[in-house]
């Protein structure tokens, strides 16, 4: 079939002494917005007797909480180590889960995993680690492979040796009660600094495919196959940086393909079979301007069919396919779809006999929320909100919008205006994404702050400038070496077409943005002399020739690969790229904020600008939090954060 559809302080001013705005802004709405979510994921065990959900604890750490379903009472609560929190969890059976720990260091990365496994019953009882350096038998790094749903006794997991630079991975058979591990053989692929390997397993539990990135042949993707449990490892695709790839999702029922996104027929990702045989590629669906994401349905615990697919353009949409065979499970979809529109629908489990499912709807515009599907009665039901302070229906709305850049390509952005407002002459906050690349802003996540700016009174324009993902490789790429230059000139065409149209005041304009968002509100202002008021940089990278020595990003082969990609070749143009060798150009305040623990984006990137700022007597505010890393953690410094960005804004915006 083919188809064609598209995250002690340091107050220092060199500006006059800050007019005392507190009054103006809404402590509440800060606090709302700081709170961490009370519910991260929630799952059905396999006969729909229990549920299982993560939550915070009155420290901040993630618990898990099993509930019985009949009698509606709490069956255990589980809590890792102080300082560590559950991070993901799984049925394993109808008694039985297991878990991952990691600790959560930053609103803007990904929590830490630790490598360790534990298993325990649902009342709690039997608490086993069945991996990682506390283990009896597994003392090594491990990631759950497969959950294994024919085998409820054991999972799949691979293995590395963390004092080992290069690792091999090692594949085991985990049993889920005692952690004994039996060895499943190595994939002939290294695990490199800074890069992952994926395995693929068959529906009889075989390792059929194995994914994973060469360093040393700058960053190649590689695909290594087998043909059964007994069979050597080939290679059966290699794939330049830019040169398109597959990126392989899960093995198809009849051991012969597998499905994934794959660009290399296509400009955006599109779905498409690999065979195990000879690593051919088949398109199934594509839409020319942006990535399709694959619908498949769910059949005894495991993907079964790809039954449609899910893209955002214009909103969030889906196609569904013809043909195909489960039908019952299409409609499902169809139908949940069509009661959330333009959210992110998703199924977060199911029993065995997919009577009963539990959703996860989300959106920009929709916090998310978890229901109880009944497939035999088709009746849904609310459980809990992740963050139930949050009232949907009062909070700003975000939209997607479109525009021309000023050599022609169409730019889309998010736009989020305040509640109870005439989008008119409105003061206007531009805030760029970090990433920047392979990164979009999106209206499948809620921006806190995006929204805590529009909550006091600000227009705010999120533009998925080149270089973003999920619009192609040709446009990704367009942002190569361009960080300062054209990808900049696409905020700025974006921030035109709003005084253009009249909803931005040009008068009262300024820029924020963190990691990379924090570079391009420099950058943005040093470019645009006369357009913004001021730029608030996040943890951000002020010189790009530092990232070549400093962060852990530079640290490891794959990330100089990316480095020299992205970056200018010439150091010189590097500094013409760079906010601290262009402080001339620089004619509005800064606010620099930054964590002392941040290994992304390390302190000395902040220093530098204030020592670059301090040489021209150029006005400032600086915050300075030693203990929050790539993007501040803590409730209380986001919320000091807001406060203090939000007066910074209010002296100088209409100042």
């Amino acid at each position: 079939m083919k188809f064609l559809v598209k995250s002690m302080l340091l107050a220092i001013s060199m500006s006059t002494a800050a007019t005392s705005v507190a009054a103006d802004v809404k402590q509440s709405v800060l606090e709302k917005y700081a709170k961490h979510a009370q519910f991260m994921d929630l799952k059905i065990s396999p006969n729909g007797e229990y549920l299982a959900a993560t939550s915070r604890d009155e420290n901040g750490d993630v618990q898990l909480t099993v509930l019985d379903v009949e009698n509606q009472g709490i069956k255990s609560v589980t809590k890792a180590n102080k300082g560590q929190s559950v991070s993901s969890f799984n049925w394993v059976s109808d008694e039985r889960l297991v878990m991952t720990i990691a600790r959560e260091v930053g609103a803007l990365e990904s929590a830490v995993p630790t490598g360790e496994i534990l298993g325990m019953n649902a009342d709690g009882s039997n608490q086993t680690i069945l991996t990682g350096y506390r283990s009896e038998h597994l003392k090594r790094y491990t990631q759950i492979v497969d959950l294994l749903p024919d085998e409820p006794e054991q999972i799949m997991v691979f293995a590395i040796n963390p004092r080992s630079k290069e690792p091999f991975i090692d594949l085991y058979r985990v049993k889920v009660d005692s952690g004994r591990a039996r060895p499943e053989g190595r994939i002939p692929l290294r695990w490199y600094r800074s890069t992952n390997v994926r395995v693929l397993l068959d529906d009889d539990g075989v390792s059929r495919m194995a994914l994973g990135v060469d360093p040393e042949n700058d960053n190649q993707s590689v695909i290594m196959v087998r043909d059964g449990a007994n069979e050597d490892w080939r290679e059966v695709a290699r794939y330049d940086t830019n040169g398109g790839s597959f990126n392989p999702i899960d093995v198809m029922p009849n051991g012969k393909q597998v499905i994934g996104l794959s660009d290399t027929e296509t400009d955006t990702q599109a779905l498409a079979t690999m065979s195990l045989k000879d690593g051919s590629i088949e398109v199934l669906a594509a839409h020319p301007a942006t990535d399709l994401m694959p619908i498949m349905s769910i059949k005894e615990g495991r993907s079964n069919e790809l039954i449609g697919g899910a893209y955002e353009y214009n909103g969030i949409d889906v196609v569904m396919f013809d043909g195909v065979n489960d039908t019952d499970f299409q409609s499902i979809v169809m139908s949940l779809t069509k009661a959330f529109p333009n959210a992110q629908v998703g199924i977060n489990s199911a029993t065995l006999d997919n009577k009963r499912m539990i959703l996860t709807v989300g959106s920009a515009n929709h916090p998310t929320q978890f229901y109880l599907y009944d497939a035999e009665q088709r009746a849904l039901s609310v459980i809990t909100q992740s963050k139930p302070w949050l009232d949907k229906a009062s909070i700003p709305q975000t939209q997607i919008i479109s525009y021309q850049s000023r050599d022609g390509k169409t730019i889309k952005a998010l736009l989020t205006l305040p509640k109870d407002k005439e989008a008119k002459d409105l003061p206007l906050i531009l805030l760029p994404h970090g990433g920047p690349h392979g990164i979009r802003d999106s209206l499948t996540r809620l921006d806190s702050d995006a929204k805590v700016l529009a909550e006091h009174g600000y227009a705010v324009l999120q533009p998925n400038f080149r270089g973003s993902g999920g619009y192609g490789r040709e446009f990704l790429e367009a942002g190569y070496k361009n960080w300062g230059t054209s990808m900049i000139d696409d905020m700025t065409d974006g921030v035109m077409h709003l005084i253009e149209k009249g909803i931005a005041d040009q008068e009262r304009m300024c820029v924020y943005g963190a990691s990379y968002g924090g570079y391009a509100a420099l950058m943005s202002v040093i470019r645009e002399q006369e357009l913004y008021d001021c730029a608030i940089g996040f943890v951000g990278v002020y010189d790009l020739n530092m990232m070549f020595n400093d962060g852990d990003v530079s640290e490891a082969t794959a990330g100089q690969n990316f480095l020299n990609m992205v970056l200018p070749a010439d150091k010189a143009e590097r500094e013409k790229q760079s906010p601290v060798h262009q402080i001339d150009q620089l004619k509005v305040p800064v606010f620099i904020i930054q964590g002392g623990q941040d290994v992304r984006v390390p302190p000395a990137q902040a220093y530098a600008l204030r020592d670059a700022l301090d040489a021209k007597d150029h006005p400032y505010e600086w915050m300075y939090k030693e203990n929050e890393g790539h993007g501040f953690y803590k409730p209380e410094n986001n919320i000091e954060r807001w406060t203090r960005m939000l007066q910074f804004l209010d002296k100088h915006i209409d100042g």
